[in-house]
């Protein structure tokens, strides 16, 4: 059994350690609350604008271009969201084994990979494996900022235009609540107009016909595989909205997929700064419980030895009395 001064000593460690755990906790909860109130305000705009968008590529086919196109992967980039410091439970490690993941199903398949490592904890990792790095992120993970999200879905779009990469995908922890955080992997680059939307689930972005005229006439005169989902006798509905463009189609692009890039790119950001707090604090608070649990049972032992110690003195004392 450990002796008293022993005991005392581990007390004083525990103490001294919960401290710093309730220190993190409160620390992590102030910056949480910031991150929560960024990304509530941010999510609606970011949704809608992904909404507006893919709706109106799916309304007018013409308007599809080089970023909606699917081709063969021969080289994909990953943007991987984490955090500089740790002590935030398994919010890198999980981020990290995904990310792991990825590239051997790639790399089995013949598929290069270039890294966005967005988190110093990611950029180790890259740089342990010596896999090939877009640059040095790490300053966007404790102060998100959207004019170096801007260059960074600029530089992705310009790639992927000209070619030199074939897909784009985001690794991050979507921010559900301040304990439920959920990785997601989603794809940037080609911007998929098949996706369901959260906001409006009765658009059919699935199908290419604007108008429900026009899928009436086409399901009379039967020369559309399209509609073959819906029943000969149905009523035709609009499928889609008609969209008025002003000035033209052009400039309306040129100013709305880099907007829509740049807000998916800051949103994952958002998303993963508040993940990460959300994880610490988490983490933190479980630290302290242990912390309170272990000091009790210390405190239980440090007791009992105390006591065995006065029982023993008392004993020899009052042996010794009837010895004499």
């Amino acid at each position: 059994m450990a002796s008293l001064k022993e005991i005392k000593n581990r007390i004083a460690s525990v103490q001294s350690t919960r401290k710093i755990t309730s220190a993190m906790k409160m620390v992590a909860s102030s910056k949480l609350h910031h991150a929560q109130v960024m990304i509530e305000n941010m999510l609606p705009y970011e949704n809608l604008l992904e909404t507006m968008l893919k709706s109106f590529l799916a309304a007018d086919v013409d308007a599809r271009g080089a970023l909606t196109e699917n081709r063969k992967v021969k080289k994909v980039a990953l943007l991987v969201f984490a955090s500089n410091s740790s002590l935030c439970g398994g919010f890198n490690a999980n981020v990290l084994k995904m990310m792991q993941k990825l590239i051997d199903c790639y790399t089995e398949s013949g598929v290069e990979v270039l890294l966005y490592p967005i988190g110093r904890k990611v950029a180790e990792k890259v740089n342990k494996l010596g896999l090939p790095s877009a640059g040095n992120f790490n300053s966007l993970a404790d102060k998100p900022n959207s004019i170096e999200c801007a260059h960074i879905g600029r530089s992705l779009m310009s790639m992927f235009e000209a070619g030199e990469i074939d897909k784009v995908e985001m690794i991050y922890h979507h921010f559900k609540s301040a304990g439920s955080q959920i990785l997601t992997t989603k794809t940037l680059f080609p911007i998929d107009v098949e996706e369901a939307m959260d906001y409006d689930h009765t658009r059919d972005l699935k199908n290419n016909i604007a108008t429900g005229d026009a899928a009436e006439y086409l399901e009379r005169q039967g020369g559309h595989q399209a509609l073959e989902g819906q029943s000969s006798g149905s009523k035709a509905k609009s499928l889609n909205d008609n969209f008025i463009v002003e000035p033209d189609r052009p400039t309306v692009l040129s100013m709305l997929i880099p907007r829509y890039v740049n807000l998916m790119v800051y949103t994952a950001l958002l998303d993963s700064n508040a993940s990460e707090h959300a994880a610490r604090m988490v983490a933190m608070q479980t630290a302290t419980d242990n912390a309170d649990e272990l000091l009790r049972i210390l405190n239980l032992q440090y007791n009992k030895s105390r006591q065995q110690a006065i029982t023993s003195e008392l004993l020899d004392i009052m042996g010794g009395s009837v010895n004499n």
